[in-house]
């Protein structure tokens, strides 16, 4: 298929997109980076991790998205004294049958809000590993696979440490992009204002179906990737973990690790998503720059120099992505 043929189809299987961001808008206010990026992931077939402070709609972004997609949600409060079982599920005896059946958990549905995913100790989190990743739940003996589409979006707050735990590499690495959500604007806050003071608060309409979901994921990975990007992705994933080999010396005794593999594959398909909701048939470098912080920004490793600095993972992006040569 050439890119003429393919721009056509992804103008066609993309026209979605547009009204489900206008279903969205019509409860959120502002907050576009976050709508795109949780369009990205759902379309990318990804998780994601959201950052801010309380009372940035955090949770109306997925339970709209949900809504509009007419797909099941599932909300779970994390707290220090929640178990596995609250997540997935477990075995529970039927004295009528005399046998052990299983009893599914909240984790059975479309879209998974996991709020304050680090309130809750290792053992809970370590429980979303398989089904972020297999896509499958084990209770007991049985092994379930999850419905398509499956999101999780995982969320943290970053004002209070007491009483939260931190989220493990391995974790956090499941999740494709970690995106800072800032404050909305004065003329933003001002709309925000008058829509929750009205009388009756919008709500959001069915307007996509699942299955329109799980056909553009296929068109998405159609998108054509040239061999001058990936070489372009490569270089900025090895430039994190071999600064010295790209001249960025200075950036050595800042990172402890740099991106896994995961975060080369995630760059290219989250490029590629970004590429369709543009509707566009092929990935330019611009796309790569436009999610590279939100890729990278949870898998590069800071040493306490970097910390003692004052220097987080946005500066050493921004470094590589100044030196390294773009396409």
């Amino acid at each position: 298929m050439d890119i003429k043929e393919l721009n056509e189809k992804i103008q066609q299987e993309g026209v979605f997109v547009n009204t489900l961001t206008g279903e969205m808008q019509k409860v959120i206010v502002g907050q576009k980076e976050m709508i795109d990026r949780l369009l990205i992931a759902l379309l990318a077939d990804g998780h994601i991790l959201l950052e801010g402070v309380p009372g940035l709609a955090k949770t109306l972004a997925i339970k709209s998205l949900s809504m509009a997609i007419k797909a099941r949600f599932s909300r779970i409060q994390f707290t220090p004294d929640l178990l596995p079982a609250d997540l997935i599920g477990t075995m529970i005896y039927s004295q009528k049958s005399e046998e052990f059946l299983v009893r599914k958990g909240p984790l059975f549905a479309n879209f998974i809000l996991a709020d304050e995913i680090n309130r809750a100790p290792a053992k809970v989190q370590s429980a979303l590993l398989e089904a972020m990743q297999e896509r499958q739940v084990t209770i007991g003996d049985h092994t379930f696979a999850l419905d398509e589409p499956f999101l999780v979006m995982a969320t943290e707050n970053p004002l209070e440490q007491e009483g939260t735990y931190p989220l493990p590499e391995a974790q956090v690495d499941r999740f494709m992009l970690k995106v800072i959500i800032g404050y909305p604007g004065r003329e933003e806050e001002k709309r925000i204002l008058r829509l929750n003071v009205q009388q009756e608060f919008p709500a959001t309409s069915p307007v996509v179906e699942p299955a329109d979901i799980i056909r553009a994921r296929k068109v998405v990975r159609d998108v054509y990737l040239d061999e001058k990007i990936e070489n372009y992705i490569t270089d900025i994933v090895f430039a994190s973990r071999f600064p010295d080999q790209y001249k960025l010396p200075s950036l050595s005794p800042l990172i402890s690790y740099g991106g896994s593999p995961r975060a080369s594959i995630n760059m290219a398909l989250a490029s590629k998503a970004y590429a369709f909701i543009r509707q566009r048939g092929y990935v330019i470098p611009e796309d790569v720059r436009a999610i590279c912080h939100d890729v990278l920004r949870h898998r590069i490793g800071l040493t306490y120099e970097a910390e003692a600095e004052n220097i987080t993972t946005e500066d050493i992006i921004n470094d590589i992505l100044n030196k390294v040569e773009v396409p």
